[in-house]
Parts: C-alpha cells; sequence; structure tokens
C-alpha cells in the first residue's frame, strides 16, 4: 500500500490512499482519518485500506482525485518518536579520518543513534527555512522505517515483525553547530532542525524482492541544484540493518506505533555513487587536498530526493526544498 498526507489546515493533515502509479488518491476518514490513527490500530484498520488501495489501482473506487505531491505534508506531520541512527559505518569513519582522529572499534559492533525533533517536520516540497547560512546547511538522504508498537529488549525478528512502513528522509543538518554541541556531551539539539519525508509512505511489500527483510537494495537519488551529487546503493556497506537499529531503539525502552526510526547517511565505500551529503564531500576533499572546496547549501539552493524501482518508477514521490532565509 501507498500513503499520504495532505494538508488541510489542522496539525496531522488528511490521510490518503495512493495508487501504485502516484497518479490518483482517496480519502479513507471512515477508516482513518490520519497516519497516526491508521497506525495505532493496523492491524484492523490496514486490511481495509487494503481493499481501497486494490481498488483504487484498478480504477474502481469513487471518489479518486489526482495525486498533487506539492501539497503533501511529511506522511507522519509530527510523531511520538523521531530515532535517527548511523547504519553506515563507512560514512562515521570518513568523518573521523578527514580530521585525523581513528574511530572506536565499537562503532563496528554498537550503532550510533540520536533522538531528533519531531513535533514539527516539514513538508516534502516545503522551503528548509534557517535564519543564517553561516549554520552550515546540509542535506542528509536517508531512508526511514515506521514502526508498529515494538517492546522494550525486543529481539531482531519482533522488531523486523514490527516494520509497517518506509519512507526517505531529508534529515537538515547544521553542520557548522555540531561541533559544539556535541563538546558539551549532551549531543544534537540546536544542530539538527525539522526533518522532511517523502510524499508518500510505502509498505514493504511495495518494494517487492529489494527488501529482504533487512535491507532495501536499491539506490537513494540526490541531486543538488539539478545536477546529480549521488546515488549509493542503500543495500550496499549497510553495518546495521533495520531490524537491527529497531531493536537498539528498543533496548531500554518500548516504542509506540507511529516510531520512526532512520537509517542515517547513505554511503558506500565505491565513491564513484557520490554521496547523499554536502559533509561527505568535503571530507573527501580534505582528505584529497587538505581543505574542502565544496560550500554548505546556501539560500537558494535546492535539494531533491527520490529512489525508483527497477522499471525506473519514482516509489515514494520526490522531496524537493529550497532554502530560503527565515523571516519570523
Amino acid at each position: 500500500m501507498k500513503f499520504a498526507t495532505l494538508k488541510n489546515n489542522t496539525r496531522d493533515g488528511q490521510l490518503v490512499v495512493v495508487s501504485r502509479d502516484l497518479k490518483k488518491a482517496v480519502s479513507i476518514p471512515d477508516i482513518a482519518p490520519t497516519m497516526q490513527a491508521l497506525l495505532d490500530d493496523w492491524k484492523t484498520l490496514a486490511p481495509k485500506a487494503e481493499d481501497v488501495y486494490q481498488k483504487l489501482n484498478e480504477g474502481q473506487v469513487d471518489g479518486a482525485f489526482d495525486f498533487d505531491e506539492t501539497q503533501c505534508e511529511s506522511p507522519l506531520p509530527r510523531a511520538y518518536q523521531w530515532a535517527d541512527g548511523s547504519a553506515y559505518v563507512n560514512h562515521v569513519e570518513l568523518v573521523r579520518k578527514a580530521r585525523g582522529a581513528e574511530m572506536p572499534e565499537s562503532f563496528w559492533t554498537d550503532p550510533l543513534m540520536y533522538q531528533g525533533g519531531s513535533d514539527a517536520f516539514i513538508g516534502p516540497r516545503d522551503d528548509i527555512e534557517m535564519a543564517s547560512e553561516e549554520y552550515g546547511i546540509d542535506m542528509e538522504s536517508e531512508v526511514a522505517v515506521v514502526v508498529d508498537d515494538v517492546p522494550m529488549d525486543a529481539t531482531k525478528d519482533e522488531a523486523r515483525d514490527a516494520i509497517r512502513l518506509f519512507m526517505l528522509v531529508n534529515d537538515v543538518s547544521l553542520r557548522n553547530l555540531i561541533p559544539g554541541e556535541l563538546a558539551k556531551g549532551f549531543g544534537f539539539f540546536q544542530s539538527k532542525p525539522s526533518s522532511a519525508f517523502s510524499p508518500v509512505a510505502i509498505t514493504p511489500d511495495e518494494l517487492g524482492d529489494a527488501w529482504d527483510g533487512d535491507k532495501v537494495k536499491l539506490p537513494l537519488v540526490t541531486h543538488l541544484n539539478d545536477e546529480l551529487f549521488g546515488r549509493p546503493d542503500c543495500g550496499v556497506d549497510m553495518t546495521f540493518d533495520f531490524p537491527t537499529i529497531v531493536a537498539h531503539a528498543a533496548k531500554t525502552r518500548p516504542l509506540g506505533a507511529g516510531a520512526i526510526i532512520g537509517s542515517g547517511t547513505i554511503s558506500n565505500y565505491d565513491r564513484s555513487a557520490g554521496s547523499s551529503c554536502l559533509a561527505e564531500k568535503r571530507m573527501l576533499e580534505t582528505i584529497a587536498d587538505g581543505k574542502p572546496s565544496t560550500s554548505f547549501m546556501k539560500f537558494g539552493d535546492k535539494v531533491r530526493i527520490e529512489m525508483f524501482d527497477k522499471e525506473n518508477n519514482n516509489i515514494f514521490g520526490t522531496i524537493e526544498q529550497t532554502v530560503k532565509k527565515y523571516e519570523r
């Protein structure tokens, strides 16, 4: 199934079912008015939504309308939980190498994760508003899962069984604020502003054999100012798979239905695939030339993030955002 949330002047928007080709949509208020309502009672409501989805794809549902991605909120405009991992440890290794630091061996066995702000996600076509370019504005192209209830100390199998939806993510980062915050020993806060998610959230079966129960085996494509920036493969060099990072998040606390767990920046050892964030490209330039030559994002810059199946069909719709000066 494919779902989206349309803007309707409420905090949580209007849940709609979206056709497989992303051309049509239909609201399902009698089943679930919002994405969170659907997730809260997934086992009861998902089969009803599945029936609507099949009829929509067959052109046999009343009330269908043209799907417009520009009218979308993030599928969950706000969530009870947003935790982002760093599943691609080669990315972390590169960060440390650029500043001449050794990486602790534990990073290969114990996932990194931070708890992000989840009360104010921005839409996939909303501007990235920032007060200053001096913050070091960066995009981070990622994949995330939305889970059902996960018990504390869950096993990998339990974590895998709880995955309900996939989304793409632009995890906006303010690179020039990160060092000072990390130096305090309490982690990210101001340096991790509101994230944006793909227009459409999908159930795992929509990925076909690109989802093997652990990893998504497709490239994630990022364009910066309409030029290809990177297309690393999500299934390659992922040190910690999705069940592992979901179980890691639930080690000492249960996760409630609708919790979002991110993969972290997609990154491959094969650098010919490009990168998913500016920080990585700058690191590679520093290693090669002693200093970076690529700047962070400026006002007016535009990022586009997409994933395509083997037939070149857009799976999740498009995250496309422009950096703008924030005016209160």
